[in-house]
């Protein structure tokens, strides 16, 4: 599944195509994704100006001039494609600009979606208003506080949305690396001095990652079709039996039904 890095890195290519742009039409090739896109939405939609392209945890935001925004998320297989040559199955929804720019949202497993909500109201919006705050913009005390008193463990918690918005299977194992906390250490017996390692490392990792475009597991490109490479600086996800740094090896274990990769000599 496209993570906060990858759903960044479409926002910032979908910006530079559609931002101060008019939108001509739009074309919705199937009435559903995940779940149905609303009816009025090529009429709330056209003839509208996008006033701005930014992010929530995983979910992208385009604001227009009418005071809608489209939400949309990539689920395990979306990603906009810029200015295709032709259209392809899988291109669900297309939006032209009068400026003669065109972007597919293509979904092969369809299970991303689009919703259009008022503007004014995205923050009460449901799948928005249970999130937690942004890990690029997480602070010590507030992660302490979020996870005083829980036994559950620590990878799971950061997984929860309700606790961190945004954070995703692959970045989690890689900042846990960084701060060498083991994966399975109850979340509410995480020292601060740990704690005050983790914040960086989370924050560290998200920033290279996005630098890099991404990790491109599987289906993920950028809006411009260029693939990330972040996967090429993994120290531990995916890399189960393999040396770590340190010497020791890569072990992997599930929890919550996802893997989890980590190294026990570096992690405690």
């Amino acid at each position: 599944m496209p993570e906060l890095p990858e759903v960044e890195t479409t926002v910032r290519g979908l910006e530079r195509v559609l931002l101060g742009q008019r939108i001509a039409s739009v074309e919705a090739r199937r009435p559903d994704l995940r779940r149905a896109m609303p009816v009025d939405l090529g009429q709330r939609l056209t003839g509208s100006r996008v006033s701005g392209v930014h992010r929530r945890a995983k979910y992208g935001l385009i604001d227009t001039d009418r005071g809608d925004t489209l939400v949309f998320h990539l689920g395990m297989s979306g990603r906009w494609r810029v200015d295709p040559k032709g259209i392809e199955k899988h291109d669900h929804f297309i939006i032209e600009t009068d400026g003669g720019r065109r972007v597919a949202l293509n979904d092969p497993r369809r299970f991303g979606s689009l919703d259009l909500v008022r503007t004014d109201e995205l923050q009460q919006w449901p799948a928005l208003r249970a999130l937690g705050p942004e890990p690029l913009e997480l602070e010590v005390d507030e992660l302490q506080r979020r996870l005083r008193g829980r036994t559950a463990a620590i990878k799971l918690l950061l997984l929860d949305q309700r606790i961190v918005a945004g954070l995703g299977n692959i970045y989690v194992c890689e900042a846990l690396y960084r701060a060498g906390i083991h994966p399975r250490r109850a979340g509410g017996s995480v020292s601060l001095p740990r704690l005050e390692r983790l914040i960086p490392a989370i924050k560290e990792v998200l920033e290279e990652a996005i630098e890099a475009g991404g990790s491109s597991l599987r289906d993920f490109s950028s809006p411009d079709g260029q693939l990330g490479y972040f996967s090429k600086s993994f120290a531990v996800y995916d890399r189960e039996g393999k040396a770590c740094a340190c010497g020791g090896t890569v072990r992997r274990i599930a929890q919550g039904g996802r893997s989890t990769f980590y190294c026990p000599r570096c992690q405690r």
